[in-house]
C-alpha cells in the first residue's frame, strides 16, 4: 500500500466515522469535473499547503478567472503556534504569507493547539482546542468533553492504517479544516469551494477519487444551508503539467523540491526515507536530535522495522545539495527569497521534480 492511500482509504472515512458524520453520499458526484462554474460559488478556499500541487490549484483556478475577491487561502500549521518546531520546516508559515501576498489574496491560519508535539505528548487527558483565524478575529474551538475520553499518545505516529496510531493528517489537519467550516457563520446559506490538490498519478487509490462531490462539512439541507462541495482541480494532471504551471506564471519551484525533496511535506514527516533522513542528518545537524530523544523515552521508534531515526540516517546515502540559495532558508523562520522569478530570468526545474524518494503525504 503507498503512502497517500493511507489518507485516502483510512484516514478520511475513519473520521468521518470517528467524528459522528455519515460518509457522504452527494445527490451529484462527478468522477471526472475538471472544468466548474466557479461564478456559481460565494467563497472559494484553497487549501494551501505550500507545496507544489496546491500552488497548482491556485494558479489553475486564476488561469479559469476566478472572481479574486471570492478566493481565500487556508493553511494548517502542523506544529501550532505555541513554540514547538518539532516537524515542519522553520519558514514554511512566511512562506504561506509570502504567496498570498504575491497573489493579493487573504490567508488564514489554523492549528491545533499544542500542535504535533502536543498532541503526542498527551498523556490521560482531552484533545486540545482548536484555533481558527477568520475574517472576525481568532476563534477557540473547545472539545466537547461530554462526547471524549482523556486518551494517551506518548508516542509519533506510526505507519499504520490505524487512526489511534496513524493520527497527524487527521488530527493536524483534516479534522480543524472541517471544524473551520463548521463553526463559522459567514458560510451559513452560502455556496462554498473546497479545494485541495490530490492528484490520481500519486496512488492507485487517488486514481480512484471524484473530482467533484460533498465536502463532510456539507448541510445545504439543514437549517444553516451550509452548501459545501469539495473539489480537486488538478486530480487527473500529470507531475509535467504541474510544473508546467509554475513556469507559465513564473513562478519559483518551493523551497523543499529546490534541495531534491520530491514532495512538499513536514520536513521531519514519519514517511521520510534513508536518503531523506540522511540528507537533514549531514546539512542540518541536530534536527534529529529531539527526534531521537522522544523515540528513546517512548520505547517506540516511528520506523516499523525497530531502528531509530538515527540509525536510518547514518544507513542513508544522503543528496547533494547544490542550491545554497534554498539551503539557507532552511535555517530562517522569515521566508525572504522571492515567489516570482524576475522579469527576463529563465524558469529552472527544481532538483526533486520527478523524484520518487519518498517525503511523505501532502
Amino acid at each position: 500500500m503507498s503512502f497517500d492511500s493511507f489518507d485516502d482509504q483510512y484516514i478520511i472515512p475513519g473520521l468521518e466515522m470517528q467524528s459522528g458524520i455519515e460518509p457522504s453520499a452527494p445527490t451529484t458526484t462527478h468522477f471526472n469535473a475538471p472544468d466548474i462554474d466557479l461564478n456559481s460559488y460565494d467563497n472559494i478556499i484553497v487549501c494551501m499547503s505550500g507545496g507544489k500541487d496546491s500552488i497548482a490549484c491556485l494558479l489553475h483556478i486564476l488561469e479559469m478567472g476566478a472572481d479574486k475577491s471570492k478566493i481565500e487561502l487556508w493553511h494548517h500549521e502542523v506544529d501550532g503556534r505555541e513554540g514547538s518546531s518539532l516537524m515542519d520546516w522553520k519558514f514554511m508559515t512566511s512562506y504561506n504569507k509570502a504567496i498570498a501576498a504575491a497573489f493579493n489574496l487573504p490567508l488564514y491560519f489554523s492549528w491545533l493547539e499544542g500542535g504535533f508535539e502536543g498532541e503526542m505528548l498527551k498523556k490521560d487527558a482531552y484533545s486540545r482546542p482548536h484555533l481558527i483565524e477568520t475574517p472576525d478575529g481568532l476563534i477557540k474551538l473547545e472539545r466537547d468533553k461530554t462526547r471524549a475520553k482523556p486518551a494517551t499518545r506518548l508516542k509519533f505516529p506510526q505507519v499504520s492504517a490505524n487512526l489511534q496510531t496513524r493520527w497527524c493528517s487527521s488530527a493536524l489537519k483534516i479534522d480543524v479544516g472541517r471544524r473551520a467550516l463548521n463553526n463559522q457563520a459567514r458560510f451559513h446559506h452560502k455556496k462554498v469551494l473546497f479545494i485541495t490538490g490530490e492528484r490520481r498519478e500519486e496512488s492507485a487509490n487517488r486514481a480512484k477519487y471524484n473530482q467533484l462531490e460533498k465536502h463532510t462539512s456539507d448541510c445545504r439541507d439543514g437549517r444553516y444551508g451550509r452548501h459545501v462541495d469539495a473539489w480537486r482541480p488538478v486530480l487527473s494532471w500529470t507531475e509535467e503539467q504541474v510544473w508546467a504551471i509554475f513556469e507559465r506564471n513564473n513562478v519559483i519551484s518551493p523551497v523543499p523540491y529546490r534541495l531534491g525533496w520530491g514532495r512538499s511535506s513536514c520536513m521531519k514527516c514519519i514517511f521520510n526515507d534513508a536518503t531523506i533522513w540522511a540528507t537533514i542528518n549531514k546539512y542540518f545537524p541536530g534536527e534529529l536530535d529531539a527526534l531521537n530523544e522522544y523515540e528513546l523515552s517512548f520505547g517506540t521508534t516511528i520506523s516499523r522495522n525497530k531502528k531509530s531515526i538515527m540509525e536510518i540516517a547514518q544507513f542513508g546515502v544522503p543528496m547533494e545539495i547544490d542550491d545554497l540559495e534554498a539551503l539557507q532558508q532552511v535555517t530562517k523562520r522569515e521566508y525572504d527569497l522571492p515567489v516570482f522569478l524576475e522579469p527576463g530570468a529563465a524558469w529552472i526545474r527544481p532538483a526533486g521534480a520527478f523524484i520518487k524518494s519518498s517525503c511523505g503525504p501532502s
